[in-house]
């Protein structure tokens, strides 16, 4: 799955010996190839256990709760794992204890963005399964749903929030008192159609099409958020 996740493989290591721990990376790894590849409702328990190259009495007895846990399992630790690299964009280009010049915030607004677009290139397998759950929402558990809110878009959203409530503090940006709906806007203005004529990076877009997308959406943000000379 491309990394680890510190409090999934914490409460792994609790839960098993080192040799069934292996053998439960393994199993949630093939699931993230499974459920990415065909999706959550077409996947099937004896697909995913082949792929892990277990019997299926084998991954019942790691995930008695079958295909739903198996998801939710592989969802929730990729979106925590988007989430660390996500929050590091954020502290990175945002740092609240440093506010940018006003002549930089657009500079570094769009190096946030490059981070977060760029996301869809080093994490494919989450990307895969979250094109899947938004085009498969109506099959997902809803408790498979919200785990992966938690997880992953839940947080970052309010670091984003909160990191540009700190701009506004510096007097750099009106957020028109809904700062959660500000990030909201950021993030669908620099990212939203590049996510999707690529297909959350199935099909990566041209770098200087994918440049344009992204400087255009800093720039309609800005428009519509930049704090206004007094007067």
């Amino acid at each position: 799955m491309g990394g680890t996740n510190d409090a999934w493989m914490a409460a792994a290591r609790e839960r098993y010996s080192p040799r069934k721990l292996e053998k439960w990376i393994a199993m949630a790894g093939a699931a993230c190839t499974v459920f990415g590849r065909e999706g959550y409702a077409r996947a099937s328990v004896d697909a995913l256990a082949a792929e892990a190259g277990v019997s299926t009495r084998t991954l019942y007895n790691h995930f008695p709760g079958g295909k739903a846990q198996l998801f939710r399992t592989v969802v929730t630790w990729t979106s925590g794992e988007v989430k660390d690299a996500q929050l590091g964009l954020i502290k990175a280009a945002l740092d609240p204890e440093r506010p940018p010049h006003p002549e930089d915030l657009e500079r570094d607004l769009v190096l946030l963005a490059r981070g977060f677009v760029g996301l869809m290139e080093e994490y494919p397998n989450h990307f895969a399964l979250v094109r899947h759950i938004h085009a498969e929402a109506d099959h997902v558990p809803p408790e498979v749903l919200q785990a992966w809110r938690d997880a992953g878009p839940g947080p970052v959203g309010q670091a984003l929030a909160e990191a540009l409530e700190g701009l506004a503090a510096a007097g750099l940006l009106d957020l028109h008192g809904d700062p959660a709906l500000s990030a909201t806007h950021f993030t669908a203005l620099i990212s939203h159609t590049a996510t999707q004529q690529s297909h959350y990076g199935v099909l990566p877009l041209p770098k200087e099409e994918t440049e344009r997308l992204i400087t255009g959406g800093v720039a309609a943000f800005l428009r519509a958020y930049r704090a206004r000379p007094a007067g």
